[in-house]
Formats: C-alpha cells, sequence, structure tokens
C-alpha cells in the first residue's frame, strides 16, 4: 500500500466523488497528492510492477521451477495472484538488457592499440606498394604480425573497391548489392580495430535483441496455433504460453549472467571456474528441456504426442530463429560506424 499522504480535499479528482477514506469508492482512486518526488515515482514503478506482495516471489518461483503452471492459472482466472504477463515480460526484458548495457564485455586496451599500429602500417604499405587493380583483388590480406583479420573481402580501401566498380571490365564488376555489402564492411573495417568491431557489435545487438524477440513471439505462438486443436485452443491461449515461455528465458539468462559476473573475479580459481561450469551448464540444459513439460501439462496430450509435437516446434523455431539473428547480426554489423 502507498504510504503518500491523503489530501484534505475529500473530493476524488477523477471522478469528483466523495471519498472517506484513502481509496474512493466509486472508482477506486487512491486520494493522495498528484505531486511526486522522482524517489516516489521509482518507488511506485517497482511497486506496481511487483504488487509489493507476494505476487512478485510467487510468480518468479513458479515460472522458474513449474513449467505452464502460470499460465494455467492465469488462464483459469487466478490473475491477481500473479504478474500479468506482458508486465511480467516487460520487466524482466528490462532488467535483463539494462544489466547486459551496465556490465559489457571488456576488451583490452592495449590489444586495441597493437591493433590500430597494425591497420596502420598495412595501409601505408598498401599504400606504398600501388598494387595492381585485378592483383589486389585476388591477394589475401594479413596485418603485421601475419594474424588472420576477422573480415577479409579482398580489398585494402574504398578507393580500391570503388576504382575496381568504376573502372574494370563489366565481366568482373560487382551487383549492386555485393557492391553495397562490401563497402559498408570496407568502411567498418577501415574505421575499426577488431576489438572495436567486437564491442560495438555486441552493444548493438544486444541494445536491438529485444525487439527481435518481441517480434519473433507472434510467430511463436503462430506455430502453437497451427499445431494444436483450433476449437479448443485460442490464439490468445498460445500467446500468453509464450509468454510466460519467453519470460522463463530471458529470466534464466538473467541470472546466468548475474552468476557469470560475480565469479569472473574468481576465475583464476579452478574450484570457481568448476562451479561456473556446472552452473552453466544446468541452466542451458534446464532452458532446452524446458519447453518440453511446459508442453505436455499445458496442452494436456498424452507424453508421446507432447513429445513429438514440442520436438517439431523446438526444431522450427530454433532453425527460425537462427535465421532471423543471423540477418540481423548481418545488420547490425553493416550499420556499424
Amino acid at each position: 500500500m502507498s504510504k503518500s499522504k491523503i489530501r484534505t480535499d475529500k473530493t476524488c479528482l477523477n471522478c469528483r466523488y466523495v471519498v472517506e477514506n484513502r481509496f474512493c469508492p466509486n472508482c477506486g482512486q487512491e486520494n493522495t497528492d498528484t505531486r511526486k518526488t522522482f524517489h516516489h515515482l521509482f518507488i511506485h514503478f517497482f511497486e506496481d510492477l511487483t504488487h509489493y506482495e507476494n505476487a512478485f516471489w510467487r510468480t518468479i518461483k513458479n515460472l522458474l521451477f513449474k513449467p505452464a503452471a502460470l499460465t494455467k492459472e492465469y488462464l483459469s482466472g487466478k490473475r491477481l495472484s500473479y504478474l500479468a504477463p506482458v508486465r511480467l515480460y516487460i520487466f524482466i526484458s528490462f532488467i535483463t538488457f539494462l544489466l547486459i548495457a551496465i556490465f559489457p564485455t571488456a576488451n583490452n586496451s592495449s590489444d586495441k592499440t597493437l591493433e590500430k599500429k597494425s591497420i596502420i602500417t598495412t595501409k601505408s604499405k598498401a599504400f606504398q606498394n600501388s598494387l595492381s587493380i585485378n592483383d589486389s583483388i585476388k591477394k589475401n590480406l594479413t596485418n603485421t604480425k601475419g594474424d588472420i583479420q576477422l573480415f577479409n573481402f579482398g580489398y585494402e580501401s574504398v578507393e580500391q573497391l570503388d576504382s575496381i566498380q568504376k573502372h574494370s571490365p563489366k565481366s568482373e564488376k560487382l551487383s549492386d548489392i555485393s557492391y553495397w555489402m562490401n563497402k559498408k564492411i570496407q568502411i567498418v573495417k577501415e574505421n575499426n580495430t577488431q576489438s572495436e568491431i567486437i564491442e560495438k557489435f555486441i552493444s548493438s545487438f544486444t541494445h536491438n535483441l529485444p525487439k527481435v524477440l518481441f517480434v519473433f513471439m507472434p510467430i511463436f505462438a503462430l506455430f502453437l496455433w497451427l499445431f494444436h486443436n483450433k476449437k479448443r485452443w485460442y490464439y490468445f491461449d498460445h500467446g500468453i504460453f509464450t509468454l510466460h515461455y519467453f519470460s522463463f528465458l530471458l529470466l534464466l539468462f538473467l541470472l546466468l549472467f548475474i552468476i557469470n559476473k560475480g565469479l569472473t573475479p574468481f576465475s583464476e580459481s579452478s574450484l570457481v571456474s568448476f562451479i561456473q561450469i556446472v552452473i552453466n551448464f544446468i541452466g542451458i540444459g534446464w532452458m532446452i528441456y524446458y519447453f518440453y513439460p511446459a508442453h505436455h501439462r499445458f496442452y494436456g496430450e498424452t507424453r508421446l504426442i507432447s513429445f513429438i509435437k514440442s520436438s517439431l516446434l523446438f526444431f522450427i523455431n530454433f532453425v527460425l530463429i537462427i535465421i532471423i539473428l543471423s540477418i540481423f547480426a548481418i545488420y547490425t554489423f553493416i550499420n556499424l560506424h
């Protein structure tokens, strides 16, 4: 319950009804001061998400250890005892990607300096040698230490690529799409070291990943709808199941992320490293296995039928998400600056 001071004016600000106690008997709005501090807004936001009661922890417990229990409870009408599916997903998604943004993967600055020197040396050598266009296309680029570069498409600069596209015979020119792709990649290579490319890619990828998952959820629910009785199950039912399942995946990912970050400073210890491996193995294993009992318990089919359907659904959606993430990864890379 909110601890905000009750207004002296007994007229409800929402419906103008007379309010004798804290809450309006007509519309239910709390009769408190509307001007709030930032601290109050933050606390109110958290209270609204968690109900400030046992609902939050009861929801988390059931989500992690009782596959499909939340979905069955919600669809049976027991909705005040748990967080609403959409609110639950948004809350977990917000916390997960906020922490990922706060604790990014660190790169060694000395490695970046060496890579920058390597790229500068490589460019200067290429400029001094002035290789012919046709020979340079066939040449494999390496840095001064002989290390393989992260991306190697046979071009040393955007100018060289433009020159090839402009002056080469038509048979040797790239298609418009290939030229555009190679130019984008070359710009990224010229303006960043390999470590910077990886760091920016991870940052951009994780920043936009919630959008990808949010777009994929209706597709996931659509396949559930296609595989089950249309008269017994509505698309809405599959949507609630999907929200809870994706909330579980994000929550477990968040827990593993926190545990790994917490154990990283002690990773030199063989015992801590072993514990870290075991925890990750159990967590990833539970992620993969979770869908099978969740599907069986929610849809109530025989174990054999449920196993066949859930296996097909898991495989189809796994392939789809890999394709979508791959396309998204390419899009993320070519839009790096």
